[in-house]
């Protein structure tokens, strides 16, 4: 087990990749604390992870509280005492053409998917740094790179993942801290179970592979970037697309 007697956190980990990641990480040995605004789900994806034989915290957060944020840490060094690994995966979608637009939707995007991963980095990197040691990866997206019709507010906040993971690495990494981010393409989610057919369709013809790909493909990576096989690797954004986007 590559991740015995780490401790991982991760957000929006109660369904989708970032489930699948909390029981990657689990199965390498790591014991987790994971946060979601999903109680339900939260309280399966729990029992999921400890049926591995690891421990595992679970909270309801609201990752663009910059209060809340705090605490999930702050609970999480109660229990465990450090803090190894950051995945900062939480993420929704308010999908619209920019001219029709609700401010609403801009700003509930932007707050979860972009502040959320600051106020987390913010609060889990001071642990690591008195620690001298850390590992955090950023779940940006394709979008962010390419854009995409209908999702300019999804677009701007996962660009804005890939400029604070460049950042924070830049500033992190003189204190043993390896900044990362994943950025996927079509993964098989709740989120993209809403498509229609057609739109399924249109999405495979892009895709070199031909398939979307799994939340496991994603799992497996970030369990790679917080591992030490990935020591001289930070600052980087990864995609995993199928050859999408070349």
């Amino acid at each position: 087990m590559i991740l015995k007697d780490k401790i991982a956190l991760i957000t929006g980990a109660a369904r989708g990749i970032g489930k699948e990641i909390a029981l990657a990480l689990a199965k390498e040995g790591a014991d987790v604390a994971i946060c979601d605004v999903n109680e339900e789900a939260l309280a399966q994806a729990k029992l999921e992870i400890e049926s591995l034989g690891r421990e595992c915290l679970a909270a309801v957060v609201d990752v663009g509280n910059t209060q809340a944020a705090e605490d999930m840490v702050n609970k999480s060094l109660d229990k465990f005492k450090r803090i190894d690994i950051l995945v900062n995966n939480a993420g929704i979608t308010r999908d619209g053409l920019l001219m029709r637009m609700k401010e609403e939707d801009w700003d509930a995007v932007l707050t979860v998917n972009l502040k959320g991963a600051f106020n987390f980095t913010k609060a889990a990197s001071k642990v690591m740094v008195k620690q001298k040691a850390g590992r955090i990866v950023n779940i940006a997206s394709i979008i962010g790179i390419m854009g995409n019709a209908g999702q300019a507010n999804y677009s701007a906040s996962k660009a804005g993942i890939i400029g604070l993971t460049k950042s924070s690495a830049k500033e992190l990494a003189i204190r043993g801290i390896n900044v990362n981010a994943i950025a996927p393409g079509f993964i098989k989610t709740p989120m993209t179970d809403k498509l229609t057919d057609e739109q399924k369709d249109m999405m495979l013809k892009v895709i070199p592979l031909g398939r979307f790909g799994e939340p496991k493909d994603v799992a497996e990576l970030a369990v790679f970037l917080v591992s030490e096989s990935s020591s001289y690797i930070t600052g980087e954004v990864i995609k995993i697309d199928g050859g999408m986007v070349m």
